[in-house]
C-alpha cells in the first residue's frame, strides 16, 4: 500500500502529463491550421487586383473595343461588293407591245445583279482615319496602365497599412505582457506588505489600460484587413496577408531631387505618353477636315440580268427557259464619278479651324500633365524628405527612452522610484514605439511612391 506523498506524486506526474499533451495536441493544431490558411505575399496582392478589378477590366475591353475600330478602318480600303435580286407578279390588264392592245395576262418576272464600288482617292481621309484608329489603340493600352499603376500603389499603400497594424498590435501585446508581470510582483509585495493597496491598484488600472489597448489595435487590424480584402474584392474571412521584413530603412533618400524623378517620369509615364498620343490625333483629325477641300473619286463596276414568264400563254406557244433568258439579258457595266466641292456653306472652313483648336488644346493638355506630374513629385519628394527627417527624430527618440526606461526599470526593482513616476517613463516608451512605428511605414510609403514615379518596381 503506497504512502500519501506517493499518492499525490502520482496525481501531479499525471497532471503534468495531461497538461503537456493537451499544449502538444493545441500547438499541433494551431500549427495546421496556420499552414492550412493562405497568407497573401504583396505580389499575389497586386497581381489578384490587376486581373480582377472591375475598371481594369472595363479599360481591357476598351482596348479591344479600339482594336475593332482599328479592324473597320481597315474595311475602307477595300471595295465594296453588293448583290441583288427581286420578282414581280403582274396579273390583270396589262399593256401588249405587239399588238398594241390592253389583255388580260398574268406575268412573273425579275432581275440579278451585281455590283461593286471602290473609292479611288477621298483626300487620304482613310489613311488618317485608320492611322486614328491605330493610335486609338495604343492610347486605350496607356489608360489601362494608368489604372493599373494607380491600383497598384493603392494596394501597395493598403498593405503596408496591415503590417503597421500587426506591428503596432505587437508592440502593444508586449506591453500588457509587461504590465501583467508587474501585477505579479506588486500583489506579492502587498501580500508581504511592502507596497500600500493603492500602488496596487494603479498597476492594476496601467494593465487594465494595456489590455484595452490591445484590443484597440486588434481592431485596427481587422480594419486593415477588411479594406484590403475588399479592395482586392476577396472574402474577409480567415484572410490574412504575409509580414514582410522592412527592418529600419535609411534615412537617406533615395534621390538627390525632384527634377532628377521628374525628369525619368517624362520618359515612363503613360499619362505623358498619352497626352502626346492626343496631339497626334488632332493632327489627323486637321489632314482629316482638309480633305473637304479635295475631290472625290469613285469607280464601279456592274453585272446584271432579268427574266420573265408569261403564266397564260395560249396552247402553243411556250416562255423562253430561265437560263437562256439570264443569258440573253445579261448586260456589264463600268462607270466613275468625280465629286469635286465647291462651296459647302463653309463647313469645311469651320471643321478645319475646329481641329486646329483641338490641336491647341492637346498640346495645352500636354502641358498640363506635365504640371501636374512636376507638382506631384515635387511634393512627394518633400513628403518623404519630411518623413525621413521624422523617421531619423523617431529613431533617436525612442533609443533614449528604450535607455530611459532601462533606467527607470532598474530604479522600479531596487524601489528607489514610485510606481507613478515608473509609470509616465513607460507611456513615453510606448508613445515612442508608436512614433517610430508610423513614421517608419510612412517614410517607406512615400520613398515608394518616388520609386513608383521614378518607373522602378514598387514591390521591392
Amino acid at each position: 500500500m503506497c504512502n500519501l506523498s506517493s499518492y499525490r506524486y502520482k496525481i501531479n506526474y499525471t497532471l503534468k502529463n495531461t497538461r503537456l499533451n493537451l499544449l502538444t495536441a493545441t500547438l499541433l493544431l494551431a500549427t495546421t491550421l496556420s499552414f492550412g490558411q493562405k497568407k497573401w505575399t504583396l505580389k499575389q496582392c497586386v497581381d489578384h487586383a490587376l486581373k480582377n478589378n472591375i475598371t481594369v477590366k472595363i479599360n481591357k475591353l476598351n482596348v479591344e473595343v479600339s482594336e475593332k475600330d482599328v479592324k473597320s478602318s481597315k474595311a475602307n480600303f477595300l471595295p465594296s461588293l453588293n448583290a441583288s435580286t427581286g420578282g414581280n407578279l403582274n396579273f390583270g390588264s396589262t399593256f401588249d407591245p405587239v399588238s398594241n392592245d390592253r389583255v388580260s395576262t398574268t406575268t412573273f418576272g425579275g432581275a440579278l445583279s451585281l455590283s461593286a464600288s471602290y473609292t479611288v482617292f477621298n483626300g487620304f481621309r482613310n489613311l488618317n482615319t485608320y492611322k486614328q484608329a491605330q493610335l486609338g489603340v495604343e492610347a486605350s493600352k496607356l489608360d489601362l496602365e494608368v489604372i493599373e499603376n494607380d491600383i497598384s500603389l493603392q494596394v501597395v499603400n493598403t498593405y503596408l497599412n496591415v503590417l503597421f497594424a500587426k506591428e503596432n498590435l505587437e508592440a502593444a501585446r508586449v506591453q500588457a505582457e509587461i504590465s501583467g508581470n508587474q501585477i505579479k510582483r506588486a500583489q506579492a509585495q502587498f501580500d508581504a506588505g511592502a507596497v500600500p493597496k493603492g500602488d496596487l491598484l494603479n498597476i492594476q488600472s496601467t494593465a487594465a489600460n494595456d489590455a484595452q489597448n490591445v484590443v484597440t489595435q486588434e481592431n485596427s487590424l481587422n480594419l486593415a484587413l477588411l479594406q484590403l480584402a475588399q479592395l482586392l474584392q476577396v472574402s474577409y474571412d480567415a484572410f490574412d496577408v504575409e509580414v514582410i521584413e522592412v527592418g529600419s530603412p535609411s534615412a537617406s533618400l533615395l534621390y538627390s531631387s525632384s527634377n532628377e524623378v521628374y525628369q525619368k517620369a517624362l520618359t515612363n509615364r503613360p499619362e505623358i505618353e498619352r497626352a502626346k498620343l492626343g496631339i497626334e490625333n488632332s493632327k489627323l483629325a486637321i489632314e482629316i477636315a482638309r480633305a473637304g477641300y479635295l475631290p472625290t473619286i469613285n469607280t464601279s463596276a456592274s453585272v446584271g440580268t432579268n427574266y420573265g414568264f408569261n403564266l397564260d400563254l395560249p396552247p402553243g406557244f411556250s416562255n423562253e427557259g430561265l437560263f437562256t433568258q439570264l443569258d440573253n439579258n445579261l448586260g456589264y457595266g463600268l462607270g466613275f464619278s468625280v465629286s469635286i466641292p465647291i462651296f459647302n456653306g463653309f463647313s469645311n472652313d469651320a471643321n478645319v479651324e475646329r481641329s486646329q483648336i483641338n490641336k491647341i488644346i492637346s498640346e495645352n493638355n500636354l502641358e498640363s500633365e506635365k504640371l501636374r506630374l512636376q507638382q506631384t513629385i515635387e511634393q512627394a519628394f518633400l513628403d518623404a524628405k519630411a518623413a525621413a527627417k521624422t523617421y531619423e527624430a523617431a529613431s533617436i527618440s525612442l533609443e533614449a527612452q528604450e535607455e530611459a526606461f532601462k533606467n527607470a526599470q532598474a530604479s522600479f526593482d531596487y524601489g528607489a522610484m514610485t510606481q507613478f513616476d515608473y509609470d509616465q517613463v513607460r507611456n513615453r516608451l510606448v508613445n515612442a514605439q508608436s512614433a517610430s512605428i508610423r513614421a517608419k511605414y510612412d517614410y517607406i510609403f512615400k520613398t515608394k511612391v518616388l520609386k513608383f514615379y521614378y518607373g522602378e518596381n514598387v514591390l521591392d
